[in-house]
């Protein structure tokens, strides 16, 4: 008997502890995402963007993109890219390095309350070639419409696809360009594409999408 009460004694030492819970206690809730603060945000835009995106996010230089209107979570998908090197750009690594998560979303959701200024096409004779490719792609290349992903007036879709609508054509037109050779590497799908355009219709898109309402 005494050896039996012993062996009990030993396999109840071993065996692993079990987390205690009081009766009736339910399981812990999940913390909810703080709310993006555009206080925080415009002062946090005035800091670090404003100098060559503007004051509202409507860039006014050709070579930066308009970031007003944009979609909040392409924003901050592209400034954490910036910060890690996905996405290469020195200038723009420098800014982003210096934001933590809660600043790139206070940013851009600060940015997308802002409405988005009209641009406009400038080449007409290059007009009908970029409304066909964004409008029905080149079907005997194997090329997407742009409509496809960015809706056929340049919205884009919130959390997947960036609008376009208005966007400075030349800026545009550098990263497809940037997409094609391949310093731009943070999309697969857009270095498909742009792979596969040459310069004439690459101007020819770029410069429809800036005239998209």
């Amino acid at each position: 008997m005494k050896f039996l009460a012993s062996m009990l004694m030993a396999a109840a030492l071993a065996a692993p502890a079990l987390p205690a819970f009081s009766a009736g206690a339910a399981p812990a809730a999940p913390t909810k995402a703080a709310k993006p603060d555009l206080v925080k945000g415009e002062a946090s835009f005035t800091a670090v963007c404003v100098a060559c995106h503007a004051a509202d996010g409507n860039s006014t230089i050709a070579a930066n993109p308009k970031l007003a209107q944009q979609h909040p979570e392409y924003l901050v998908k592209q400034l954490q890219e910036f910060k890690s090197g996905k996405r290469n750009n020195a200038i723009m690594a420098g800014f982003a390095s210096m934001l933590t998560d809660e600043d790139m979303k206070n940013i851009a959701y600060w940015a997308a309350s802002k409405p988005a200024k009209a641009g406009f096409s400038s080449d007409k004779d290059l007009v009908a070639l970029g409304e066909r490719i964004y409008r029905g792609g080149i079907a005997d290349r194997q090329i997407a419409a742009c409509a496809g992903c960015h809706s056929p007036n340049g919205a884009g879709i919130p959390a997947q696809y960036p609008r376009l609508s208005g966007q400075h054509a030349d800026y545009t037109a550098s990263q497809l360009k940037m997409f094609r050779d391949g310093s731009r590497a943070n999309s697969h799908q857009m270095t498909q594409v742009a792979a596969k355009l040459n310069d004439r219709e690459i101007k020819a898109v770029s410069d429809y999408i800036a005239g998209l309402r």
